[in-house]
């Protein structure tokens, strides 16, 4: 039976729409890092090179190439952690400047995928796309640790209000932001669903 994120990994995936405790343990991704605006061609392809390479693993077993102790499961989603250049934090005053905005997106791989193992992917998804930054992705072991994270119902920029529900969450519990930078985990794909209706899990660490 193929193993699916959404269904068996709920507290992370899917958050109630209120602030709440979690402890995110050690995960495998391909990662990349970046700057600038969303909006632009360099970070679609960055999302390409991520999906194409994550797909090269998923499909592997259709040619006799899995790894072992392969299993079917569904692709994990799109996710990202995001900051504001040195240069803006200097200047901050409450707005962001989207050119000024620095990102590390990555996606979950299963247990099963090693170091090796991702250096063929690789070379097997840049035969499929002509990507150059395929060639740039990292294979990290990551750790969120103790987080506070919910889910935001509706457009990525009205994002801030949730932030403040989950920062007062913080003060009532005795919880400190580690920093300004968070993550968002995009569980709706903007392509396919209309703002209003896009599922985002927002989360940042604190101690």
């Amino acid at each position: 039976m193929k193993y699916e994120w959404i269904k068996k990994e709920k507290e992370i995936y899917l958050p109630p729409n209120k602030p709440v405790i979690i402890d995110i343990p050690n995960y495998k991704y391909y990662t990349i890092n970046g700057n600038g605006n969303p909006n632009s061609s360099f970070f679609g392809e960055c999302i390409e090179a991520l999906y194409v390479t994550s797909y090269a693993i998923r499909m592997s077993y259709k040619k006799g190439l899995e790894p072992e102790n392969f299993y079917e499961y569904t692709v994990y989603p799109l996710e990202g952690i995001w900051d504001i250049s040195e240069k803006a934090k200097q200047s901050f005053d409450g707005t962001i400047d989207k050119n000024e905005l620095v990102f590390n997106l990555m996606i979950r791989q299963p247990d099963f995928v090693t170091q090796e193992y991702v250096a063929k992917a690789k070379k097997w998804a840049e035969k499929k796309k002509s990507n150059p930054l395929i060639e740039k992705l990292k294979f990290n072991e990551l750790s969120d640790g103790k987080c506070v994270q919910m889910i935001h119902l509706g457009s990525y920029n009205n994002e801030q209000e949730l932030f403040d529900i989950m920062e007062e969450f913080c003060l009532k519990n005795n919880l400190k932001r580690n920093s300004k930078q968070h993550k968002e985990i995009y569980i709706s794909d903007p392509r396919k669903v209309v703002p209003e209706k896009l599922k985002t899990v927002l989360c940042f660490e604190v101690e």
